[in-house]
């Protein structure tokens, strides 16, 4: 029987499965869904691969867990930043920012490899969730602004951010893309509000 290295099994298992779900993220972000196997999941965490099956069914589900739990990861970084802003328009800036970094420190990875794989329509859910529990804070922001339809505007935004990821991924300047998506940001906001 092998070594248990935890207070109790269950939290023997937790570790486990909690290794697991970095192995398949580091994975993601070395860009390559099909590289998220079972067998490769286990090499990077010393396992063997059918040990892997008594944590996740299969690798819909493993793949599913790592989107789930980047969510929060993801948000409290942007909440972390806009914490920072003194006032609305702060925090739109803020929250363009703090995504940007995210997609430069190779978050937005893990998505783009999930982008073409075949496990991803299983994922979409989970991913449209966590695009919304990103713009929550925004909203938020927006609303406080007097903004008569926050969540419409904030989806606007959020296209602009898409837009800079995607030249970010193209390998476009970090500062002077993060640079001129917050003025367009700032810019369309402040006008907004005095519209």
């Amino acid at each position: 029987m092998p070594k248990i290295r935890a207070a109790s099994v269950a939290d023997h298992r937790a570790q486990q499965r909690r290794a697991l779900v970095v192995a398949a993220r580091q994975l993601l972000q070395e860009g390559d869904a099909s590289a998220v196997t079972f067998a490769a999941v286990a090499a990077r965490t010393g396992l063997a691969r059918n040990s892997v099956y008594k944590y996740f069914a299969d690798r819909g589900e493993l793949l599913a867990e790592v989107v789930r739990e980047a969510t929060p990861r993801w948000t409290a970084r942007i909440q972390e930043e806009m914490a920072g802003a003194r006032t609305p328009v702060e925090c739109v800036a803020a929250h363009v920012r703090a995504q940007l970094i995210l997609v430069r420190d190779g978050e937005h990875r893990i998505a783009r490899a999930l982008a073409g794989d075949p496990d991803a329509a299983a994922l979409r859910e989970g991913a449209a969730e966590a695009h919304a529990q990103i713009l929550e804070p925004l909203i938020a922001k927006l609303a406080e602004l007097g903004d008569d339809a926050p969540q419409r505007t904030a989806r606007l935004l959020q296209g602009l951010v898409n837009a800079a990821t995607t030249a970010l991924e193209s390998g476009d300047d970090f500062d002077a893309v993060t640079r001129r998506a917050v003025l367009l940001a700032t810019g369309a906001v402040a006008a907004l509000a005095e519209a």
